[in-house]
């Protein structure tokens, strides 16, 4: 398999793509082709698992690696459950935060890891991480790669834009883990990221990739959890109908995995992009120009991104034509008080409490509905748990939600981190004083 740039000027393999980030122009890399689904996974007498269904889709992305040694890092990586649960009437909930950080990052992150660590261990060669996040990103890649030999990673987070459990869980780790707060938004710290990737002094002194979904070792694993969504849809539920899907989105990587899923033949209908007030999608479908601008702080604060880095892809992909993505994917804004209606509104009617971000998608979900002839069964991707969340949810609903075990250890351990201003020549500066792996 090889994987090309969105401006189709660079080609590589993925294990050139997975220690690179981003290609030599700058671009994101793309899969050069999509390899068909097996749709014999549907059967009724089908004996997939989540892992044996991950392992059939990534083989052929990662065919540098045998799909042995790829179903053994499969199955050390996808070690939680990723259940699809019937939230109301035609409603369906594919919950994707049983992992450690209790976020659906932990998918796209602990594979990332374990494949790296696969190569490393053959190359003895030590790599540099940096991950911008708007959250859950940083727990998920700081746990996923925590004493990670040859691996020394830097988070970078936004100040005070980010719930305290998930700084929290970022902050807590030490080792090779750095913590770096940038007194500024979501979008500077991506900038920071992008701009080192593309820095050839800075590259000539040590090697340096992303874990963010920028990279394909984030993006392709979520690939197969929509698949085992629908996989879950028709063996639990008898819902043989194509499913709508929708997609809490910020960065727009778990939408463009879904899409993947939909063009290898994963039967999907079509998309929802369910967005809070930062609704650059929502625009472009409108007036088909991208317009980036400044995020706007809100309830849902993983989804804070005024300028989404997968858009790119997904424009790869139709070629350009919104008119095309269109008839694929459609966009919903929901408002922080649509936010907290829906977590009383599913609490009221379930007795389930949503994070909100998945909130965002149920009400998304709703709005759909509403529009939608024939009803078709709508999964939504519930995308962390309430409990990362507990001033929201108490707004919502007057509930403390009680804390996993693995949020009371981070809630209670010392936090270290490293404070910037959102300037390049100080972010350099920093990287070159912490020179090699902890």
């Amino acid at each position: 398999m090889k994987y090309v740039s969105v401006t189709g000027q660079s080609t590589s393999t993925f294990r050139e793509a997975l220690f690179s980030g981003t290609a030599p122009d700058g671009g994101l890399y793309v899969p050069e082709t999509l390899p068909p689904f097996d749709a014999s996974l549907l059967r009724e007498n089908s004996e997939s698992t989540l892992q044996s269904t991950a392992t059939e889709i990534l083989s052929p992305f990662v065919d540098e690696i045998s799909r042995e040694n790829l179903a053994a890092i499969i199955s050390h990586a996808l070690n939680f459950p990723i259940p699809l649960v019937n939230l109301q009437d035609n409603i369906y909930l594919l919950e994707l935060f049983h992992g450690p950080t209790l976020a659906f990052k932990d998918v796209g992150a602990r594979f990332m890891a374990q494949v790296m660590s696969h190569f490393l261990e053959h190359q003895q060669q030590d790599v540099t991480i940096l991950v911008a996040t708007s959250g859950d990103t940083g727990s998920a890649v700081a746990h996923g790669f925590y004493n990670v030999p040859h691996v020394e990673v830097f988070i970078l987070y936004p100040s005070n834009r980010i719930s305290p459990l998930q700084q929290q869980q970022m902050t807590t780790l030490g080792g090779n883990i750095t913590a770096v707060e940038v007194e500024g938004t979501f979008d500077d710290c991506q900038r920071l990221v992008k701009a080192s990737l593309n820095d050839g002094d800075l590259l000539h002194q040590r090697k340096i990739t992303s874990a963010n979904s920028i990279n394909v070792g984030r993006l392709l694993p979520q690939i197969s959890y929509h698949a085992w969504g629908l996989i879950q849809l028709r063996r639990l539920f008898n819902q043989n109908d194509d499913p709508m899907v929708v997609v809490p989105s910020g960065n727009f990587g778990n939408m463009t995995a879904a899409v993947y899923a939909k063009k290898m033949g994963v039967p999907i209908r079509n998309f929802i992009a369910a967005t809070n007030a930062n609704d650059v999608m929502l625009q472009y479908l409108r007036s088909g120009k991208f317009e980036p601008r400044p995020s706007i702080p809100t309830y849902s604060n993983a989804m804070d991104v005024g300028n989404p880095s997968n858009l790119s892809r997904l424009q790869a992909l139709y070629r350009g034509d919104v008119q095309e993505l269109k008839k694929d994917i459609d966009a919903v804004s929901i408002s922080d008080e649509e936010t907290l209606e829906e977590i009383r509104r599913t609490y009221d009617a379930t007795g389930r409490i949503l994070d909100p971000h998945t909130a965002v998608g149920v009400a998304a979900a709703r709005k759909a509905l509403e529009w939608t002839t024939n009803s078709p069964p709508i999964i939504v991707a519930a995308t962390a748990h309430p409990a990362k969340f507990p001033d929201v949810v108490k707004k919502a609903i007057d509930i403390d939600v009680p804390l996993p075990v693995s949020l009371q250890a981070a809630q209670n351990s010392p936090t270290h981190f490293i404070a910037i201003r959102p300037r390049y020549s100080e972010w350099k500066n920093l990287l070159r004083r912490t020179r090699g792996n902890k």
